[in-house]
């Protein structure tokens, strides 16, 4: 087994691609150049992270494997295409993750439990209740040992109930403030995503390891409630 080379935070962000989401491709690709450039400037936080780009739609298109983004002039581009497979996101993340720790531990890294950013603008389009069976086995850590935190925000025709249903925990579900710009929901996304990034890489880098969700301005996007 190779040596200890530190800690290291997989970051997974899987963003919808279907077609609802056209209004909007520019807007996340201007996120993720952003969160790109963030991590330039913080390299010894970038260390400690690895980070993943997963576009769903129909099906899975893997933007960016999890990699070191230090090495990377610039990161993937989304493409917007078909319908909204929350089976497909999840059945990927299943096999997807369980393989990338095992590699990075291979590697000789210790790693700390993977988070998902998940965002979507619409309803699944699966059969009813299909979504959820690969998604109680993805975040179950009695079958899967490496189970993610997942963060969800919903925005458009997203459902509370749905975001919440996929969020892992309550206070890790987000929805757009209804009327809000779109865009500008978009933007907070990858603000949350890029200082909850940093500020988990600056804790695992000072030697006391949290992984820390930064909450976006309320203005713009709330926690999710649903109705009873």
């Amino acid at each position: 087994m190779a040596d200890n080379r530190g800690v290291l935070l997989p970051v997974y962000i899987v963003a919808d691609e279907s077609l609802s989401m056209r209004s909007l491709e520019k807007d996340l690709n201007e996120g993720l150049a952003s969160l790109h450039e963030s991590l330039r400037t913080e390299p010894m936080t970038a260390a400690k992270v690895r980070i993943a780009v997963l576009g769903f739609s129909d099906d899975v298109a893997v933007r960016m494997a999890l990699t070191d983004v230090r090495t990377e002039r610039e990161l993937p581009r989304v493409t917007i295409r078909g319908g909204t497979s929350y089976v497909a996101a999840f059945q990927d993340l299943l096999t997807r993750i369980p393989g990338d720790v095992e590699h990075l531990k291979g590697e000789g890294y210790q790693v700390h439990r993977p988070t998902v950013f998940f965002l979507s603008d619409g309803q699944p389009t699966d059969g009813e209740g299909s979504w959820q069976i690969p998604h109680s086995q993805l975040v179950d850590k009695a079958r899967t040992k490496v189970a993610p935190n997942v963060i969800a925000f919903g925005l458009g025709q997203a459902l509370a109930g749905t975001i919440l249903a996929v969020a892992t925990r309550s206070d890790f579900a987000f929805m757009a403030v209804p009327g809000v710009n779109l865009g500008e929901a978009i933007k907070q996304f990858f603000e949350t995503l890029t200082s909850s990034v940093v500020q988990s890489g600056r804790a695992i880098a000072s030697g006391v390891p949290e992984v820390v969700i930064e909450r976006p301005d309320p203005d713009v996007v709330r926690m999710a409630i649903d109705f009873v």
